[in-house]
């Protein structure tokens, strides 16, 4: 029933009524399909990608190789290259076990290891000329082959795998540590880099322990890339890449030492 008060009337008359025009059928189907929550935030930060870890692993093996030719160059002192490469293993541990993607470190820690890596290359090429390309060439075919073995799943990466790998790495570092310090007391230490087929066998196994861990940094990026890890992820995984590759190349140089002062 209309209200007879003035005031309720003309207040109808100046809005159309207490309700409002009454919404067209579009304007319902519109207001029947519009959410009814709010759209999810954007992530806090950029997702790692393969081409992040493609740029900073070319900056990071950039600045080892520029490192190691300005050695090479200058010819570093014997005890500069052995500074370097203290600094840089206190460097590597520290990036390892931080788990840390500060750029400055991981550059820091290429630039030294690539000091004692130049200032090393140059005695041993000053001994047997050419070994060094070898090394080289021998340190690719082996990134070259692990990277299809990868791809391909020939070799599946499992915590199994991961567990074992980590602990032989471990132990192999160890065995290298008692090695130098009981060639301090005996010529040769433990045999494990005096040349002979003790020796050969050793760098053998470290090349293919350095293989295995290029398959777990293979992993590393594939897994960061699916869960979506940050951009600054990338560093770590640049990090890794280049330990690796240090670590094989330094065994395929020894190992090629020792078939080449045997001839």
């Amino acid at each position: 029933m209309e209200s007879k008060n003035p005031v309720f009337s003309r207040s109808r008359k100046q809005a159309g009524g207490w309700a409002g025009p009454t919404p067209s059928s579009g304007q319902l189907q519109n207001m029947y399909d519009a959410p009814s929550y709010a759209p999810p935030a954007p992530p806090a930060y950029r997702p790692m990608t393969i081409d992040d870890v493609v740029v900073r692993g070319f900056m990071t093996l950039g600045a080892l190789v520029v490192a190691a030719a300005a050695a090479w160059y200058l010819e570093v002192p014997v005890g500069v290259a052995v500074v370097s490469a203290i600094i840089a293993l206190v460097l590597g541990l520290v990036a390892s076990f931080k788990m840390s993607t500060n750029p400055a470190l991981i550059l820091a820690y290429a630039v030294f290891e690539g000091v004692f890596l130049g200032a090393f290359s140059s005695l041993m090429e000053a001994r047997t000329s050419g070994i060094v390309l070898q090394a080289i060439l021998g340190t690719v075919m082996a990134f070259g082959g692990v990277l299809a073995v990868y791809s391909l799943r020939i070799i599946r990466v499992t915590p199994k795998l991961v567990r074992f790998v980590v602990a032989a790495g471990i132990a192999a570092v160890g065995l290298m540590l008692v090695n130098l310090l009981a060639s301090m007391f005996v010529d040769g230490g433990l045999g494990l880099r005096s040349g002979g087929g003790l020796s050969i066998a050793f760098s053998g196994l470290m090349i293919l322990l350095g293989c295995f861990f290029l398959l777990l940094d293979f992993d590393s990026i594939e897994q960061g890339v699916k869960q979506g890890a940050p951009d600054k992820f990338a560093w770590q995984c640049a990090f890794g890449l280049t330990l690796s590759l240090v670590w094989i190349y330094l065994e395929v140089l020894r190992l090629i030492s020792y078939f080449t002062s045997s001839d």
